[in-house]
């Protein structure tokens, strides 16, 4: 059994999520309320009358500042939150100068402690001006878009006691444990981006920030403060008093996680799907109450268990899903069915809403500007908005590090999107810290974003594309454009070197060639060549050799040689293995026809074996002219080969019919078989057409047989008819039937033993994993039933095995399967 605890601080419905966790409500479920706080919590609340805004602002600044003063006259550290990043400077600058305005920025300085000095020069280093203007008047900063050096600087700080007041977001509550003796909420208005409109701060925010108030071990006491407009104050006394149940928010990710459950293949159609929402906590909460989820109180008294509502849920996602080709769901039988692009959104966390973008815009003919235009409109990026004071650099940004044209500009979220991306990968300089937080966003995403589009492009079968994709996947990673030397991914040559190399338009085959003093000449720098030369050898590479053969006039097997042509090195290449992707592609057509994906492990790159793949592709006629294999790098830029398949001397097989004409035979009566005991073993009075055309071949001659026929048409009295004729003619011999799997081995066993040991006295014997009888009774045996794997173990060595020797037929059922 799998154990789970589940904990929480702000949870009024405690039960719901209980139910949801499966707990035990006698036994396992534990709730404490606020009494039980180490440190008791004063709540104040203060409401701003007036309905002018300018004034409505300059209030709620004065009443902020008595109210901090008033701590850190006491003695105590305050917590100011407020609702955006630049608000934090705005709010923290606003105080100081109305201490100083007060002559009282003395109660703030912090006292020069023993270790105040180090903290001074470690604040100097920071490259956020602001934060250096502020620390020497006891104030601090802390927001999501610091970076992590800054935000860490402040925490240590506000936690030694050096800084009286620190103004931060939301985000320090919830990631953060940091107490203080007093906490503020400085304005209940938040933006909400997706909405475009001022919200008002949630209650569990209000909570969860209330939470850091009073420090337990250093204060008696806590108290947090909310400053609001006058309005606002009730809603917020009574949502604090009377807490409001926490509601399900899985509503509006359900079509991605049915596409997760269908690729795992747990739900399958629309009835387990239903089930399947039933484990959720949204099933609890919406029973609970329904009206927030539009289910009014006459649906559910008929409908007790919300059957009908969760299969209108279901049904309306699987809708969904089947219009973005992510399944295909069937209406009038309920089934599910997984796609490519469904499995792929599902492996790279792709939303739904995003592979509709893509649907809509992404096809074989796009360019890279156009990916990285499809990229940026990802759903992924939707919370990343354009800030007024951040346009200017993203213009500068545009001009200096921008390959490819950013599609929308600076000044629309997707264009933003695209600079940063183009930013990172030319390794760009960022100063505002916002946009250093935004970029590094942007990087995690876009690399995943990119695999989703490549794998679909290979799914798809599209080469060109699926080229540009694996490339543009390869220029994320390495933050590195395409079109520069590949000798760039060493990080330890140095840029004049690796200049130079572009200037003279050595590319690393030449340098391959080229001696290494001849290298250190050309560069102007002889000690450099040695070097150089061995990082040339470094670069993954492959030789290729493919040899074919045909099978049937429509399909080819290709035999593939891969022989690694590079020298090891494990702080370039690790210790496991370069991966490579492998793919045939037709360039007329412009059309994959077979990809795979394979390592070249290091065994095999320092002894130089070579790695056999042997694969099978369609041919048409008129045969092409010739077909292209590309091996491609994972993970190097510039590392990629390519070998043609020429068609010019291939000789097809020749066109006979695939099956054997039936002939126009009586069927045969079983008296055939001239033998009463034989045919008292069939039901049936005639053989069907197929036996009666191979019955003299079986039951009167010894030549091998291979018989192809669909399921049902009677294959297993076949192989009993060769079988009779073994127990006619050499009574002494034995019968071995090979079936692929232990299942069907039992079959023929429990029908058998019956049939053929009890009525026809033949000794029959189970030889598979599970059974092994001993020696005796395998010698003993006329007919040994097996699978592959067992008969090949004691068939080698049959030099000393008598009964080996005394096989006399070998039927081999299923023979299809063999080998798979």
């Amino acid at each position: 059994m799998i154990r789970i605890l589940g904990l929480s601080a702000t949870l009024p419905n405690y039960l719901d999520v209980a139910s949801f966790l499966h707990v035990n409500p006698y036994i396992g479920l534990f709730f404490f309320d606020s009494r039980f706080r180490p440190v008791p919590l004063g709540q104040t609340f203060v409401g701003i009358k007036t309905i002018n805004k300018i004034q409505q602002i300059h209030d709620t600044e004065e009443v902020c500042y008595s109210k901090v003063l008033e701590q850190v006259k006491a003695g105590h550290q305050v917590m100011v939150f407020v609702h955006a990043r630049n608000a934090t400077v705005r709010t923290a600058m606003g105080l100081i100068e109305m201490a100083k305005n007060h002559g009282e920025i003395s109660f703030f300085q912090p006292d020069q402690g023993p270790d105040y000095g180090q903290f001074e020069k470690q604040i100097q280093r920071s490259r956020n001006k602001q934060m250096k203007e502020m620390f020497p008047e006891g104030f601090g900063i802390h927001h999501a878009g610091m970076l992590r050096s800054d935000r860490s600087l402040m925490e240590s700080l506000f936690s030694k006691g050096h800084l009286k007041v620190l103004v931060c977001t939301a985000t320090l509550a919830w990631g953060v444990n940091l107490p203080a003796h007093a906490v503020i909420i400085k304005g209940t208005q938040i933006y909400d981006a997706k909405r475009g409109a001022f919200v008002d701060l949630g209650i569990l925010d209000v909570m969860q920030i209330f939470g850091r108030a009073g420090r337990p071990q250093f204060d008696k006491f806590g108290e947090g403060t909310i400053i609001t407009t006058h309005d606002k104050l009730s809603h917020y006394l009574t949502l604090l008093t009377q807490q409001n149940p926490i509601e399900s928010q899985f509503l509006s990710s359900l079509a991605d996680n049915l596409n997760a459950e269908i690729a795992l293949g747990t739900v399958t159609n629309v009835e387990e799907a239903v089930k399947w929402l039933s484990y959720t906590y949204l099933y609890v909460r919406m029973r609970a109450n329904p009206l927030a989820y539009g289910i009014n109180h006459k649906a559910l008294q008929m409908d007790q268990g919300l059957e009908l509502y969760r299969k209108e849920l279901i049904i309306e996602s699987a809708r969904k899903l089947d219009k973005a080709q992510m399944i295909r769901f069937e209406e009038r039988t309920g089934y599910f069915a997984s796609t490519d692009l469904g499995r792929t959104a599902s492996h790279f966390y792709i939303r739904y809403n995003t592979i509709e973008t893509f649907n809509e815009l992404f096809n074989s003919q796009r360019t890279e500007a156009d990916i990285l235009s499809i990229v940026s409109k990802a759903e992924e990026f939707d919370q990343l908005k354009v800030r007024e004071e951040e346009l200017e650099e993203l213009d500068q940004m545009l001009c200096n590090y921008c390959e490819l044209p950013a599609a929308g500009g600076a000044e629309n979220g997707y264009g933003k999107v695209n600079i940063l991306l183009q930013t990172y990968i030319g390794r760009g300089e960022v100063d505002s810290f916002s946009l250093i937080s935004d970029l590094s966003y942007v990087a995690q995403n876009a690399a995943r974003i990119v695999r989703a589009l490549f794998e679909i492009a290979l799914r798809k079968r599209w080469p060109a594309m699926t080229y540009r994709l694996l490339t543009f996947c390869k220029v994320i990673d390495k933050r590195l454009w395409g079109f520069v030397h590949p000798l760039r991914q060493f990080s330890h040559l140095s840029q004049v070197v690796l200049s130079r190399l572009e200037e003279k338009k050595l590319t690393v085959d030449k340098l391959k060639e080229m001696r290494k003093d001849e290298i250190g000449h050309m560069l102007h720098h002889v000690n450099i060549g040695l070097t150089v030369k061995q990082c040339a050898h470094q670069i993954p590479s492959v030789t290729m050799e493919a040899s074919i053969q045909p099978i049937t006039r429509t399909v080819l097997r290709v035999r593939l040689l891969v022989t690694p042509d590079f020298c090891w090195n494990d702080q370039v290449h690790g210790s496991v293995g370069e991966p490579w992707w492998l793919w045939v592609e037709d360039p007329i057509n412009d059309h994959i026809y077979h990809s795979e994906y394979f390592l070249l492990q290091k065994k095999q790159v320092l002894t130089g074996e070579p790695q056999h793949i042997v694969f099978t592709i369609p041919i048409f006629e008129p045969l092409p002219s010739q077909y292209y294999i590309k091996a491609v790098s994972d993970r190097w830029l510039g590392a990629e080969a390519v070998c043609i398949i020429n068609f010019q001397n291939l000789i097809l097989p020749e066109r006979h019919p695939p099956h054997t004409e039936l002939l126009d035979l009586q069927p045969l009566p079983v008296t055939a078989l001239g033998n009463l005991e034989y045919e008292s073993l069939y039901k049936f009075t005639h053989f069907n057409p197929i036996q009666t055309q191979i019955f003299h071949t079986l039951y009167h001659t010894d030549t091998n047989v291979l018989l192809g026929a669909p399921t049902g048409s009677g294959k297993t009295i076949a192989a009993e008819l060769a079988m009779f004729r073994v127990f006619n003619k050499y009574p002494s011999s034995k019968v071995v039937y090979i079936a692929p799997l232990k299942a069907l081995v039992r079959e023929r066993i429990e029908d058998w033993k019956i049939r053929i040991e009890e009525k026809l006295g033949k000794k029959v014997v189970e030889l598979t994993g599970d059974v092994t009888p001993d020696m005796r009774a395998i010698v003993q045996a006329d007919l040994i039933v097996t699978t592959p794997e067992k008969w090949d173990g004691v068939s080698r060595s049959w030099q000393n095995r008598s009964y080996v020797q005394k096989v006399a037929i070998l039927i081999i059922d299923e023979i299809h399967l063999l080998g798979s």
